[in-house]
């Protein structure tokens, strides 16, 4: 018992007066669940759905290892990029994509647990030339840059020419890709629709317009895949988020079909918690999230949100 009450995790504690339901408790439930769902997911990143079921039956608790072999409620870089990219927004007072590019290069330099092949790619190509945007490519339809974009959704969140125009700037630093702009804004505009009083159930007339648009981008029936190229994460990240009624079911559902577990369920993390908020998150997951990187989140998250309600340029 005395082993028990050591082992439990003291609990996280959110913003005094938070109020369920409001802005900052949809958006904070945003991010906190985005970094909730990478954590969880990093553990069963890479592994086949019958790995899992051999090892963990079903994958629930944040237990960290891993690849990785992270420690539990260690999060991976689809956390630290947008806080990276959250905090070139902060420290620009709104704009400026000199100052995304380095702070993307300072994350790098960091050596971060881990970083994708396009993104470093990316990365390096600017600390060569100096340039936003590598030629359109192929090979750029992953989804780092679907990852990473919340910050600049809540900093633009009453200003949708600005939210379209930069979530393509940051998002062509390093992908530049018909499909990987296609999964960014799609991604974006239904995060918006959440924390501006919408509920999944809006988000589906978004969707099904979007997939008629892009029939690749098709989730129903599900594929069942789930790799990093942004299609299969797309379809796996609208197959849950759509598909299950709680943050807790979508988020074990996502996790539980490996491959690229951590950035699949980040995002449906992401979803799911901004129709929930932070308030109703499950505190078995969110008391054990990185303490260092939650308290980083709550920050940023409302001077983000001070800045969208007070945009300097």
């Amino acid at each position: 018992m005395l082993d028990a009450l050591l082992l439990r995790p003291r609990a996280f504690a959110l913003p005094s007066g938070l109020r369920p339901g409001s802005l900052l408790d949809k958006a904070l439930g945003a991010y906190l669940g985005l970094a909730i769902g990478d954590a969880l997911g990093a553990t069963t990143e890479f592994m086949t759905p019958r790995e899992i079921v051999a090892q963990f039956g079903v994958h629930r608790h944040m237990s960290g290892g891993g690849w990785l072999k992270l420690a539990p409620g260690q999060v991976t870089d689809d956390t630290t990029m947008c806080l990276a990219l959250g905090k070139a927004i902060l420290e620009a007072d709104g704009w400026c994509m000199k100052a995304v590019a380095e702070s993307y290069v300072a994350w790098l330099r960091s050596k971060p647990v881990d970083c994708g092949n396009t993104c470093r790619r990316g990365i390096r190509r600017y600390m060569a030339d100096g340039s936003f945007a590598g030629p359109a490519g192929d090979g750029d339809a992953g989804n780092g840059a679907v990852m990473r974009n919340l910050p600049v959704v809540l900093a633009t969140l009453h200003n949708e020419p600005a939210f379209e125009a930069r979530s393509l700037a940051q998002a062509r630093f390093t992908h530049n890709n018909a499909l990987s702009d296609a999964a960014t804004l799609i991604c974006g505009r239904m995060l918006r629709r959440l924390l501006l009083g919408g509920h999944l159930a809006d988000c589906r007339p978004l969707a099904d317009a979007f997939v008629a648009d892009h029939p690749l981008f098709r989730f129903q029936p599900y594929p069942g895949r789930a790799s990093g190229y942004v299609v299969d994460t797309l379809q796996t990240v609208l197959h849950f988020s759509f598909g299950q009624a709680t943050f807790e079911d979508a988020l074990i559902g996502a996790v539980n079909r490996g491959d690229d577990a951590d950035t699949t369920a980040a995002l449906v993390g992401m979803l799911h918690g901004a129709q929930c908020g932070a308030s109703a998150l499950p505190r078995q997951w969110l008391d054990r999230l990185d303490r260092t990187i939650a308290t980083a989140i709550v920050t940023q998250t409302d001077k983000l949100l001070s800045l969208a309600a007070h945009p300097r340029r």
